[in-house]
């Protein structure tokens, strides 16, 4: 993904683009980690283990890991037949 620039507020707030936000899964409201990486600050989203449903869709965690074919399928077996 090509670099972004954003612009940082009098009281040190930034936005970070949604496409960003996306990509990594933040949420509003969500808790970030911030990590100092030499010259520049590591931002990652803290993310529990436990699916959750907003607004009728399944939110999977952002744990850094693919989600595969197989886990996609699991769950949706899981919705279609209770468990």
């Amino acid at each position: 993904m090509k670099a972004m620039r954003t612009t940082i507020d009098k009281a040190g707030r930034l936005v970070i683009p949604r496409s960003l936000r996306n990509r990594i899964g933040l949420a509003e409201g969500g808790e970030v980690e911030l990590e100092l990486d030499g010259a520049a600050v590591r931002i990652e989203p803290i993310s529990g283990d436990e699916l959750r449903e907003d607004g009728g869709l399944l939110l999977v965690p952002a744990t850094g890991r693919p989600v595969t074919v197989a886990m996609v399928r699991e769950l949706v077996d899981i919705d279609r037949h209770g468990g």
